[in-house]
């Protein structure tokens, strides 16, 4: 496992579920492009995974 990630938020969580829009806020991205580096673990992976429609994700 890389040691960060690098997660850009690709689509707009307008549309939605109000959960994933939290998730999408949880990790950092405001607005559409913007990227964040997170640490790689399993916490994260978690929520990547219930937005994965909407980032995309690079390890560092």
């Amino acid at each position: 496992m890389a040691e960060k990630l690098k997660i850009t938020l690709v689509k707009s969580p307008i549309g939605a579920i109000p959960k994933q829009r939290a998730t999408v806020k949880a990790l950092g991205l405001r607005k559409l492009h913007k990227t964040v580096e997170m640490p790689d673990n399993e916490s994260v992976r978690g929520m990547i995974q219930a937005v994965k429609h909407l980032v995309k994700v690079e390890e560092v």
